[in-house]
């Protein structure tokens, strides 16, 4: 079980803090909604991000990528938005 405290959500942020500016170069940002005791981190994309056709590749290929590289204890990265990353990459090409 996944302790989550303050120093788990700055270093989830920091994470978040190197894709941001890709994000925001397209008018768009993340924002965390929870972390769970089972590893799981929802997001919230926001501004055109959160309806953006490319948004599932962004969430794999940029965010999930970046938090699971940063931050081992998370196992799952999902969009609240709608948009849940567990799947195959290959699958999306």
């Amino acid at each position: 079980m996944l302790i989550i405290n303050e120093d788990l959500i700055i270093k989830i942020e920091k994470a978040l803090d190197t894709v941001r500016p890709y994000l925001l170069v397209d008018k768009g940002d993340v924002k965390i909604i929870e972390v769970t005791p089972d590893g799981t981190l929802r997001l919230e994309l926001l501004g055109s991000c959160g309806n953006c056709p490319m948004s599932t590749m962004t969430m794999k290929t940029g965010i999930e990528e970046a938090v699971k590289n940063a931050v081992p204890e998370i196992l799952h990265v999902v969009a609240i938005n709608g948009i849940e990353v567990d799947v195959d990459i290959d699958t999306l090409i």
